[in-house]
């Protein structure tokens, strides 16, 4: 059952319901032992938020802002600034500080919550350029906090502007007040291309969001939701919002790396996550069989092809599959597949959505063979996340995202790009009338920017229309569907599509610099460091071969002819990863000019 409360009241809403049960599930910062909160004692903690920001003078509809990784501390913050109608705008943990002193500045934040030492430097160095900053707030008791900062706080001691509540009556009050069209939140998207914008998120879509996600994606009370992407991405937050008016439990992982650890030790049912994710699951298994003997080599194979026939050829389609392969899947799937999933820490696996970028087929296709349910869907921060997803147990199609969820309009326009009307879509940027006049048709849909196509209800993307590339022959070129079946390969960790106004299509590739390593041990290939290993010509050959592989069916003029092996990661600090972690391909191509224009030399 749902509860779909306004977001001011949501949490104590439920806290009446299930009380001393518990909900979140989550270690302190740096810590290594599992705690918990009880839904009475997450009510407690909003409102003693509530009151504190009341104290602290924050007003109807300010500003406040939250730079933090995943935390109780972060959720106590949103619930608790909402339950005075506050706003609340997140900043990813990895946000640069060009990018904290924007959006402070942008949106007039006086309060922002931090989360460790990293975040708080950061902010304390901007402070002095931000003339409406007035406090900062420390999650983490252990940062040391500046002599020289009397405006900053911990957590703790900002709770206790809070106890007993002082300022309830005017908290109820507020809370009374509250209507759907109130902000709820500023989500500033960093995008693959010039400044960040401000999207505007109301009550109302979120009521809207929790509504139409709550009649097609079945999380319930008795689901432990591992949140595993960062609470700044609206599919996590929206994620994360449904999983609590549905009563489910909320594990709180920090620290992205630790997230396959996480797993094993909290035994998560679902987790939303993004494809990059299960690639590397997909790798990660893969490997393990290529090391292992060939009679589990060959055991292994097999059971993947019944599980694909099985899950893929025939309950994907809708299809009772046949008696016989029916009990060999069932046989396979109590002892080889349970195996990888209690590798994983997923042994009571329910339901996994995956969205944010293109889904290699192959890596769909075994996820579902493995027994796990991956749910596809696709959606943007405008649209307050999703606007289609695949049904659990409903038919579906390996490289759709998905049937539209209700109150979606979805229109393809004569240029193919996929439009959008509906309750949950954005009405627009903050303080940026320009950019939300051009991001609407005249008849009010949403541009999404996506190329795309309806086919039997579902939802097909095909590129994105700003990326499409086209050569100087005139071919047109989708670079994020050529990136996405190499980046299966578990030699390669980023890569980026070169190709527009080319002559042919070329690659820069990160390696996995750790397997490379491993390769040119067993082949006595001598290097010193990566620049050594990745200019090596056997290297390059080795690497080649794997890609020609890859790319056998893709069209003549898609394939990569050339490639350049970099010894060091893309990175946020130099402006080429999105907080997403997506390629921002005009800077690579300014970043790397040199080693572009060589690949092209004759």
């Amino acid at each position: 059952m749902q509860t779909n409360s306004h977001l001011s009241s949501l949490i104590h809403d439920q806290a009446k319901h299930y009380g001393d049960r518990e909900v979140l599930i989550y270690k302190d910062f740096g810590g290594s032992e599992w705690k918990s909160y009880s839904w009475n004692q997450f009510s407690d903690t909003v409102k003693k938020v509530s009151n504190a920001l009341l104290n602290l003078g924050v007003k109807v509809q300010e500003n406040v802002g939250v730079f933090s990784q995943n935390s109780v501390q972060y959720l106590f913050c949103d619930f608790g600034a909402w339950g005075i109608r506050a706003v609340t705008i997140p900043f990813y943990a990895t946000s640069s500080e060009q990018q904290i002193q924007f959006m402070i500045s942008d949106a007039k934040i006086r309060f922002l919550f931090v989360g460790e030492q990293e975040q708080y430097d950061k902010a304390r160095r901007v402070v002095s350029m931000c003339q409406t900053l007035e406090r900062i707030i420390v999650f983490d008791r252990n940062v040391r906090i500046s002599s020289h900062d009397p405006n900053a706080m911990y957590f703790d001691d900002f709770l206790k502007l809070g106890e007993n509540y002082p300022r309830q009556t005017e908290v109820d009050t507020l809370q009374s007040q509250a209507t759907m069209d109130d902000i709820a939140n500023i989500l500033y998207t960093s995008g693959t291309t010039g400044d960040s914008k401000g999207v505007i998120l109301t009550c109302g879509q979120y009521h809207a969001a929790m509504a139409a996600n709550g009649k097609c994606v079945p999380v319930d009370e008795n689901d432990r939701v591992l949140n595993f992407l960062p609470f700044t991405h609206i599919f996590e937050k929206g994620w994360k919002i449904l999983s609590l008016t549905k009563g489910a439990r909320l594990i709180v992982n920090t620290y992205p790396q630790e997230v396959q650890q996480s797993m094993k030790e909290t035994h998560p049912t679902c987790m939303s996550s993004v494809p990059r994710f299960w690639e590397k699951v997909y790798m990660g298994v893969l490997e393990k069989i290529e090391h292992s003997s060939a009679v589990q080599r060959k055991l292994f194979t097999h059971a993947l092809n019944i599980g694909r026939k099985h899950n893929i050829d025939y309950l994907s389609k809708g299809k009772r599959p046949p008696l016989a392969l029916h009990l060999e899947y069932e046989v396979l799937n109590r002892t080889v597949f349970s195996l990888v999933r209690k590798e994983l820490g997923l042994e009571n696996a329910h339901f996994f959505p995956t969205a944010g970028a293109t889904v290699n087929p192959k890596v769909e296709e075994f996820v579902h063979a493995i027994g796990l349910n991956m749910v596809v869907g696709y959606g943007l921060t405008e649209s307050l996340a999703t606007v289609s997803c695949n049904h659990l147990g409903e038919p579906y199609t390996v490289g759709g995202v998905g049937i539209p969820i209700e109150g979606i309009d979805i229109k393809i326009s004569d240029e193919g790009e996929v439009l959008l009307k509906g309750p949950t879509i954005t009405k627009g940027y903050y303080n940026r009338e320009d950019l939300t006049k051009a991001a609407f048709t005249d008849d009010g849909y949403f541009r999404t920017g996506d190329s795309g196509y309806l086919k039997g209800g579902e939802l097909f993307l095909k590129e994105r229309i700003k990326d499409l590339y086209k050569t100087s022959n005139g071919k047109y070129i989708a670079p994020q569907m050529i990136e996405s079946k190499l980046l299966v390969d578990k030699f390669i960790d980023q890569i980026c599509i070169i190709a527009d106004q080319r002559k042919f299509v070329s690659a820069l590739i990160i390696p996995v610099y750790s397997l490379l390593e491993e390769y040119a041990r067993e082949h006595n290939i001598p290097f010193e460091n990566h620049e050594q290993l990745c200019k090596d010509p056997k290297i390059n050959e080795m690497m080649k071969e794997r890609i020609d592989t890859l790319q056998q069916q893709l069209a003549h003029y898609e394939q990569i002819k050339r490639f350049t092996l970099l010894p060091h990661h893309f990175s946020m600090e130099k402006g080429e990863l999105t907080n997403t972690l997506k390629i921002k391909r005009r800077v690579l191509n300014q970043n790397y000019a040199k080693e572009i224009d060589a690949m092209y030399e004759e």
